[in-house]
């Protein structure tokens, strides 16, 4: 019984966060949100005036600790840092507890999930250190599976249909059709049924 008290709470919650994040996202000219996007709890949407944030058709974003059964330690939070920040999240995506930060570009292509708790960043964010390097565009291929706590930092490129395994930190771009893992992630076996 109690199991369906939590669904029924997961629903509601789902409802009216999605409700609320349409909402705000029509207040805002820098968002641009597809239709039949799903949010369980409200993420944090922070564009810059002038930035563009773009996200496709029927993508989900679970924001909410009770919305992963693998547990997740954020909302999602997606932001520009700078004013000519562009981020594109193509159709059929999902993210979980996922960070999505730009100062140049990230562009997320079809069919890409991301698992709890992820970091997809084209920047070092402290430019005024001089340790920092340039930030660099990151792109993420169609049909991708990003694992658990991955980090996916600047310049990256990862190709169609790879699978990045649970808590790798990709520093160098992958290529499509693999299965890559570690810190720094590698690849570690080639996808061949695809």
């Amino acid at each position: 019984m109690l199991h369906y008290f939590r669904l029924l709470n997961i629903l509601i919650i789902k409802f009216f966060s999605t409700m609320f994040t349409r909402f705000l996202c029509k207040l805002d000219v820098n968002i641009k949100l597809g239709k039949k996007c799903k949010f369980i709890g409200i993420p944090y949407l922070r564009p810059l005036p002038g930035s563009k944030i773009t996200i496709g058709d029927n993508c989900s974003f679970n924001s909410s600790k009770n919305s992963n059964l693998i547990g997740i330690d954020r909302k999602c939070y997606i932001s520009t840092l700078s004013k000519q920040a562009i981020i594109i999240i193509e159709n059929n995506c999902g993210f979980s507890g996922t960070v999505i930060a730009a100062h140049t570009e990230i562009i997320i292509k079809k069919n890409t999930k991301c698992g709890a708790n992820t970091l997809i960043t084209d920047t070092d964010w402290h430019l005024d250190d001089i340790r920092a390097g340039e930030p660099k565009p990151v792109i993420i291929g169609e049909n991708v599976w990003i694992g658990a706590g991955v980090k996916v930092l600047k310049g990256v490129t990862i190709g169609d249909n790879t699978v990045i395994g649970a808590g790798s930190i990709v520093t160098k771009s992958i290529p499509s059709n693999v299965i890559a893992a570690g810190n720094p992630c590698k690849v570690i076996k080639q996808i061949n049924n695809i």
